[in-house]
């Protein structure tokens, strides 16, 4: 099992760990990791490890077995021996974009209320399929309506309700071709605003910025029909 920094602080670039096992593919899986693992339309992390004699780079991180989180090689070298404490660090600048695209694409879902069948994130832009039939007739409008939500600076919050809570309440969830994370009996719901000011809820994963000012200026890239009742919305960063 892998201890999900990640998840507790998503602003937490550096951190200590003890290497619990390698795979066979070549990663390595610790016992606590900063590195989020690629899942929900978010990329995993790429960045460093290092270790007294060695450091090695991480493409990516991809979930393991259970609950472990694996670290991939850029290119195949020398793995820090199992036991073996270390210092893992991010690439940050990757990291926060997707944080900040997460989050947009949540403000995104508010805008357009329409049923999610795909989505994509991206350090400089991303994407979001909406079940839908007529095309967007008024861009600069879905555009501005955007921008308004980031330029409030809501609050970005968690919390948690049992398996049970959220099969009883099946409106939370927006997205038809991602299934919400669960396996521990509970489910992370991401909530935009607070009290009267709240704009969204919904389960997710993933990790976003504390408030949606820290997104900056957006503007709505290409827009494509994906079939007859599909459309695609593009957002890039200002």
């Amino acid at each position: 099992m892998t201890l999900a920094l990640y998840r507790d602080d998503p602003y937490m670039r550096d951190a200590r760990a003890t290497v619990l096992a390698h795979t066979s593919e070549g990663g390595v899986v610790l016992d606590a990791t900063i590195f989020y693992p690629t899942g929900g339309g978010q990329p995993g992390d790429a960045g460093m490890l290092h270790w007294e004699g060695g450091q090695l780079e991480i493409a990516t991180a991809v979930k393991g077995e259970g609950e472990a989180v694996v670290l991939v090689p850029a290119i195949p070298g020398a793995l820090p021996e199992v036991g073996t404490e270390l210092r893992q660090s991010l690439d940050w600048e990757r990291r926060y974009a997707h944080m900040r695209i997460h989050t947009a694409l949540h403000l995104l879902s508010v805008v357009l209320p329409h049923p999610v069948t795909g989505g994509s994130i991206g350090a400089e832009k991303g994407r979001l399929d909406f079940m839908m039939e007529e095309p967007i007739e008024d861009r600069d409008a879905v555009e501005e309506a955007l921008n308004a939500l980031v330029g409030r600076d809501l609050p970005v919050t968690e919390s948690w309700i049992t398996d049970a809570e959220l099969d009883a309440n099946p409106g939370l969830v927006k997205t038809m071709s991602v299934a919400p994370p669960r396996g521990s009996g509970r489910v992370r719901l991401v909530r935009i605003g607070a009290g009267e000011a709240q704009v969204d809820l919904q389960p997710c994963g993933g990790t976003h910025v504390a408030r949606t000012g820290e997104i900056g200026p957006l503007r709505l890239g290409k827009l494509e029909k994906k079939g007859r009742a599909n459309r695609r919305v593009n957002i890039l960063f200002g």
